[in-house]
């Protein structure tokens, strides 16, 4: 049995992290402990107590406890399971837990529902994604959603310490582990309990003459504990934090979550994300931002990583530290809200593209005027259709270059 199983918690004192819920009167430590348990969702990453928590609850209420993955269960072992509901004659009824249950669909998930829903079964289903995309709308309607955060290093140090006490008892060996191997253990795991006592083992595996140090440590540790799927929630998490960090000018931030996304080698994303900050939150506060972030795009294309991460860095601090202006992303989206809502109308009959009046033209001519034929190469002459003839989408941002149209805009309509 690996480790990371033999010394699985028997309490909820023995489970790592996870205080904001299970910490003295958190909400599901108090329904833990009330014994009346209801439908859950537990929501987190792979190796942070979700299934050690289920365990504990079953233990705690008197419960028969099944388990089932969602990557390798069918409808037919749902059904096996609810079959045999009536042949227990002990405890308090059947707590199904059903890990990865993002993987069931729909008739899968359904099948559920009426059992969960008087209460024949309690369902604790887990999911490494958000539950609110992933589970079927009336499996969540019946359930209470948990979610379960990556444990700091804080916490998972102690939890270290411990299996490796265990397992050096368990081996009968004398071992040494520094102090800084563990450390390293702990902060390199990303979070993953499981992962850093699976760690542990391998280093007591491979110790040489019982010494774990550093050098040691730093090689059996995965190189990429970050949690990065790019179909799933973390691709976007990490996606939004960059560009929310770059949109509040705050530098530090922003290439420390762009250092995630080139160590998952994700250039497509980050290429496309610098390339919309740009134009969308820069915009005409710094025009000059987009040629140079895509010649920065293209740079990286062409280079590769890890020389790539020299110009994708180069665009990140010129976005972060220039200034915003988001007047041209507002304008647009103002007048998609028009086009939409179907509030467009006709154009006007000098901006048509004809020269040919009917018969039954109430106006002869098309009447254009054309602007370079002006003093400033303007003339005053209505452009957008006549129900909206008055609609305003652009608003001029308080940046220099946008206050210095204005006062262009002003001048040649005489309005100086």
């Amino acid at each position: 049995m690996p480790l990371a199983d033999s010394i699985r918690p028997k309490t909820l004192d023995e489970v790592v992290g996870q205080k904001h819920i299970l910490g003295e009167g958190r909400p599901l430590r108090r329904i833990i402990e009330g014994g009346n348990i209801p439908n859950m969702i537990f929501y987190g990453s792979s190796g942070i107590g979700k299934t050690t928590v289920a365990n504990i609850i079953a233990d705690s209420a008197d419960m028969t406890l099944y388990k089932l993955n969602g990557t390798s269960c069918s409808t037919a072992d749902i059904k096996e399971i609810i079959a045999s509901r009536g042949s227990f004659s002990f405890g308090k009824g059947i707590l199904l837990y059903l890990d990865e249950i993002q993987y069931l669909n729909k008739k899968q998930q359904q099948s559920l529902l009426e059992y969960i829903e008087n209460g024949e079964i309690t369902l604790i289903a887990s999911t490494t994604e958000n539950p609110y995309f992933y589970v079927y709308n009336a499996i969540l309607s019946r359930s209470t959603v948990f979610e379960f955060k990556p444990v700091e290093k804080e916490d998972i140090l102690p939890a270290l310490k411990r299996a490796f006490l265990i397992a050096k008892e368990q081996m009968g060996l004398d071992y040494e582990f520094d102090e800084e191997a563990l450390e390293h253990i702990a902060l390199g795991c990303g979070g993953d309990v499981r992962k850093g006592i699976n760690t542990v083992e391998l280093c007591m595996m491979s110790a040489n003459n019982g010494k774990i140090d550093l050098e040691l440590a730093e090689a059996l540790t995965q190189k990429s504990s970050m949690k990065y799927d790019r179909s799933g929630d973390q691709h976007y998490d990490i996606l939004s934090a960059f560009h929310k960090s770059v949109r509040g000018s705050d530098e530090n931030a922003a290439l420390h979550y762009l250092a995630r996304l080139i160590a998952a080698g994700d250039m497509a994303s980050i290429c496309r994300r610098l390339l919309c900050i740009a134009s969308e939150d820069v915009g005409l506060a710094y025009p000059m931002a987009v040629p140079i972030v895509k010649a920065c795009v293209d740079s990286a294309l062409q280079l590769g990583f890890p020389e790539a991460r020299l110009p994708l860095a180069e665009a990140t601090v010129l976005l972060a530290t220039a200034p915003k202006s988001n007047s041209t992303y507002m304008a647009i989206a103002k007048a998609q809200q028009d086009v939409e809502a179907g509030n467009t109308g006709d154009f006007p009959r000098h901006l048509q593209n004809t020269h040919y009046d009917g018969e039954g033209a109430a106006v002869k001519g098309q009447n254009y005027l054309y602007p370079h034929n002006f003093p400033n190469h303007y003339v005053e002459q209505q452009y957008l259709p006549d129900n909206i003839k008055d609609r305003v989408y652009y608003e001029f941002g308080d940046n220099k270059f946008e206050q210095n149209a204005l006062q262009y805009r002003n001048k040649i309509k005489n309005k100086s």
